[in-house]
Formats: C-alpha cells, sequence, structure tokens
C-alpha cells in the first residue's frame, strides 16, 4: 500500500473520538430510524397480560438499520473521495502551471497536521478558523439534508451521508493537504478514501452500540494520546519535507 494511503487511512483512526462527536449524532439517528410496525416488533411476547421484552432486536429491522447505516457510510466517504481529487486536481494545476513544487505543498500538509494534533488535544484551536470558512459553504449545502430526513429508506441513507460529507470539519480539512500535496487527482481521491475508510470502525461501532468503546475513543486522556502520535508524525513528516525542499 502506498504510504501516503496508509497514512491517511491512520489518520483517520486516530482522529476517532472527533468523529464521533462531529458524526455520532447522525450516526445514532441513523440507528433509530426504522419505526417499529407492530407491538411484537422487538420481541415483545405477553405473559400473564405483562408484557415481557427480550434484549433481541427482530433480524429484518437490524438488517434494515444496518442498511442505512452502511449506506449513510457509503454516501459520506464517496464525497471525501470526491473532494480529494477535486484538491488533487487543484494541486497537480498549482504544480504544473504555477511551478509551486509538491515537496512545497508536503511542508504545508505536515503543518497542518501539527495543528490538527494541537487542535484534538485541545491546545491549540486555530483550525477553528479553517473551519469557520468551511461554513459558509456548508450554508448552501446543509438544506439538502433536511430532504432526507426521516432516514428511512436506502437512498435516503446514501443521500444524507453524501451531503454530511462535506461538513466542515478540521480532522477532513488537515487530511486534504495531503490530497493537494499529492498532485493526482486519482492519489487525492484515494487518500480522502482511505482516510474515510479509517474513520468507518468508530462510526460502525457507535451504531452497533458498543458503549464502552464509544467511551474510550472520547475519554480526554486517549484523545490527547492520539493527538501526541498525530503531532510527532506531523513533525516528521515535516522533516522529510524540509530535506526534499531544501
Amino acid at each position: 500500500m502506498n504510504l501516503d494511503l496508509f497514512s491517511a487511512f491512520i489518520i483517520g483512526i486516530l482522529g476517532s473520538g472527533h468523529c464521533i462527536v462531529m458524526c455520532g449524532g447522525i450516526t445514532t439517528m441513523l440507528t433509530s430510524a426504522l419505526p417499529q410496525s407492530n407491538k411484537y416488533e422487538n420481541n415483545q411476547i405477553p405473559v400473564n397480560n405483562q408484557v415481557s421484552v427480550k434484549s433481541q432486536v427482530k433480524p429484518s429491522v437490524a438488517k434494515s438499520k444496518t442498511t442505512l447505516v452502511i449506506l449513510y457510510n457509503v454516501g459520506r466517504i464517496s464525497s471525501y473521495a470526491l473532494i480529494g481529487a477535486i484538491v488533487g486536481f487543484t494541486g497537480s494545476i498549482a504544480a504544473k502551471n504555477i511551478g509551486m513544487p509538491l515537496a512545497g505543498l508536503r511542508l504545508l500538509s505536515a503543518t497542518f497536521m501539527i495543528l490538527l494534533g494541537l487542535h484534538l488535544g485541545q491546545w491549540l484551536m486555530w483550525l477553528n478558523r479553517i473551519e469557520a470558512l468551511g461554513k459558509h459553504l456548508w450554508r448552501y449545502i446543509s438544506p439538502l439534508a433536511g430532504k432526507a430526513i426521516p432516514v428511512d429508506s436506502p437512498i435516503k441513507a446514501l443521500s444524507l451521508g453524501a451531503v454530511w460529507g462535506w461538513l466542515p470539519c478540521g480532522l477532513v480539512y488537515s487530511t486534504l493537504t495531503w490530497a493537494l500535496a499529492s498532485g493526482s487527482m486519482i492519489t487525492g481521491a484515494s487518500i480522502m478514501f482511505f482516510f474515510g475508510l479509517g474513520t468507518l470502525p468508530a462510526l460502525l461501532t457507535l451504531s452497533i452500540g458498543f458503549s464502552s468503546i464509544k467511551n474510550t475513543l472520547t475519554k480526554p486522556s486517549f484523545k490527547k494520546a492520539m493527538a501526541l502520535v498525530l503531532i510527532t508524525f506531523g513533525i516528521y513528516s515535516f522533516i522529510v519535507a524540509y530535506h526534499q525542499v531544501f
């Protein structure tokens, strides 16, 4: 696997706690999108004029919810890949027509990785300013999400995920700088695709209902540890890119 793709995947995993905060609410909504069709939908069985509730969910309902969650994430990751393709193409234009060296762009991406780590550790929140810029575009895109709610069909889940992929997010923007530095539309799309795959385990875990894992991922101590790993990776990448430029 290409090192940039592997790095993007790892960044997605390390940012899992941030993903749960940003997208956890919509994922939870997806898992509860299907109403129960009858009083026995959750295996409620009358016993002596009382209702005994089993913990199992009716297989057809569980399968439907799983389908919605998967399609939502397919839409979300597809949007990441699309944005990555756009940014990667922009990087290739900058390299060819402006003469901007790709190593210089890698210096930029490494800087953003350091800023991302500082942001996730809540030590320096400069990325909030970058997210604020994205809110202008989100203002025009977000109304489309309303058309997909309630999320009660596969096409709505896919559509909502596609819209949600454009949500202003420092984690996404920082990874996009790697797509920019790739100088290639295909590589840029691949980087964001693998980043999306990295975020997938945390959101799928949340939708399945493993609250203990969710609590671990959102613990301040865990988030700070992951932030330090990202900062270390950013510093290493900066040193490598610096030697390529100078």
